[in-house]
């Protein structure tokens, strides 16, 4: 396990992460992008990875294994903050590091590493074990910390359309695009050499309104799936902390424009 210094993380949280925002996109004529066939997934996983960290393969491994398994939205965020050991990683973002910092202040850590998986926006641990996050998905289930909010989604020509049952409290509605599947082939760096395979990378994530505990039905411009960016969406349901950074996750669904054969 790899740990990032802490200075090079004192960066603030994403903006829009924290914003309510409604951003105009252009329509497209993708096909219509569709559910996975689970109507309540066990969890939420959100793996923090690098191309440039010599630990991250067996864990992007590891989620493979979960995205192939079908049972969890599945997100991985590519971080920046390796860049320096000699190379640049080509899906990693500052705002997926700003996640990950704002995940560090939502546990009291006073730093970040890599692989780290994120359950559920509530637990973190190393990410290369696939039976154990099972396991504490399971755990969460059982004591009533799992995705207790149904939500749903569909995307119809130039729209997004999404529903949210009731429940308890508050949290915003976060849409995350991503990256279904893609090969790098890594030419510096400590991975020097190899060529990974990368499933849901994270390209986006924007917030689009916020859920009060009411039925929710929101409709929304859909940004473009199918384009050498993103084939897939995630809607997260998603409470914030007193400082604003991500905290539980308490409903989830995830689309993908074709089927992909895993």
């Amino acid at each position: 396990m790899l740990q990032a210094k802490t200075r090079t993380g004192r960066r603030r949280a994403c903006a829009r992460l924290a914003a309510l925002c409604l951003v105009p996109f252009i329509g497209f004529s993708a096909p219509v992008a569709k559910a996975d066939d689970f109507s309540t997934p066990k969890g939420v996983v959100e793996l923090f990875t690098s191309q440039g960290c010599r630990s991250c393969p067996p864990a992007d491994r590891a989620f493979e294994q979960l995205v192939r398994e079908g049972k969890v939205v599945a997100l991985s965020y590519h971080v920046d903050y390796w860049n320096y050991l000699g190379w640049a990683d080509t899906l990693a973002t500052k705002e997926n590091t700003a996640r990950q910092y704002a995940y560090a202040k939502t546990f009291g850590r006073n730093g970040v590493y890599t692989p780290q998986a994120v359950l559920n926006g509530r637990d973190h641990l190393k990410g290369t074990d696939a039976a154990e996050v099972n396991r504490r998905l399971e755990r969460m289930n059982s004591s009533g910390k799992g995705l207790v909010v149904p939500v749903t989604a569909s995307r119809h020509d130039d729209q997004l359309a999404i529903s949210i049952g009731q429940g308890a409290g508050k949290a915003n509605v976060v849409v995350v695009y991503f990256r279904q599947n893609q090969t790098v082939e890594v030419l510096k760096g400590e991975n020097l050499g190899q060529s990974l395979s990368y499933w849901h990378s994270v390209t986006d994530v924007q917030t689009v309104g916020m859920w009060d505990g009411k039925s929710l039905d929101l409709t929304l411009p859909a940004k473009p799936m199918g384009d050498d960016k993103s084939d897939g969406i995630a809607i997260l349901l998603q409470a914030a902390d007193g400082a604003g950074n991500p905290s539980r996750i308490i409903g989830a669904t995830v689309m993908k424009t074709t089927p992909k054969t895993l």
